[in-house]
C-alpha cells in the first residue's frame, strides 16, 4: 500500500509540475488584452513571417483594380525583443506587384494571427475577431544603405532562403511606411491606431 500511496504522490507532484510549466508557457506566449490595441498591433506584426500585401493594379485588363499578393515580411529576428515594428520585404522590380508600386507607392498590408499556433490551439476560424488581424495602410520605400543593414537582418533571420536566390533579379530591401491602422482583435469593430501610438508601445 505505501508503494502505491508513494507512486500517486509522485505522480501527482509530476502534473502539478506540467500544470505549472502549462501555466508559465501559456503567461510567456499571451497575447496582449483587447484594451491595448498598439500593443495587439506590434504583437501580430512580429508574430507574422507573412502578409496579403494590396497594391492598386497597372497590369492590362485589372488597371486601378485591387490586386492583392502574399509576401514575406519581418520587423525584425524572432524573439519577444527582436520587433521594431516596421514591416521590410525583399523585393525585386520582377515581381508584378512591384510593377504596380513603381506606378503608384500605396498599399496596404495584412497580417493575421491565423497563420500562428495560437488560432489553431483556440480553434478561432480566421474570420473570427478574436484571431486577431491588423490592417496597415501606407507606401513601399525604399530603403537606403545604413537601414538595409537592418533590414537584411530581420528578413534573413527570418527567411534563411532569401540569400540563395538569383542575384541577376536585383533584389532591394524596402519597408512599408505606415501611415494607417486598423486593429480586430475582439468583438464590437476595428479599432483605430495612429503610427505614433503603434511605435511608442513596448512589443
Amino acid at each position: 500500500m505505501s508503494e502505491c500511496a508513494a507512486e500517486r504522490g509522485r505522480m501527482a507532484g509530476l502534473l502539478l509540475l506540467c500544470a505549472a510549466s502549462a501555466l508559465l508557457l501559456a503567461a510567456v506566449g499571451a497575447i496582449p488584452p483587447p484594451e491595448e490595441a498598439a500593443r495587439m498591433a506590434r504583437f501580430v506584426l512580429h508574430s507574422c513571417d507573412w502578409g496579403a500585401l494590396a497594391t492598386l493594379s497597372t497590369q492590362e485588363g485589372l488597371r486601378g483594380r485591387p490586386f492583392a499578393n502574399i509576401f514575406s515580411i519581418s520587423d525584425g529576428p524572432p524573439g519577444p525583443l527582436g520587433g521594431s515594428g516596421v514591416p521590410y520585404l525583399y523585393l525585386t522590380d520582377m515581381e508584378i506587384s512591384v510593377q504596380d508600386l513603381e506606378v503608384n507607392s500605396n498599399a496596404s498590408l495584412t497580417v493575421s494571427l491565423a497563420q500562428t499556433p495560437y488560432c489553431r490551439r483556440h480553434r478561432y476560424d480566421p474570420q473570427n475577431p478574436l484571431c486577431a488581424h491588423i490592417i496597415f495602410v501606407g507606401s513601399i520605400v525604399k530603403v537606403n544603405d545604413s537601414e538595409a543593414v537592418l533590414a537584411k537582418k530581420a528578413l534573413f533571420s527570418r527567411h534563411p532562403e532569401m540569400e540563395s536566390w538569383p542575384k541577376d533579379h536585383d533584389w532591394f530591401f524596402a519597408k512599408f511606411n505606415i501611415t494607417n491602422i486598423w486593429v480586430l482583435d475582439y468583438f464590437g469593430g476595428l479599432k483605430i491606431v495612429t503610427p505614433e501610438e503603434y511605435y511608442s508601445v513596448k512589443p
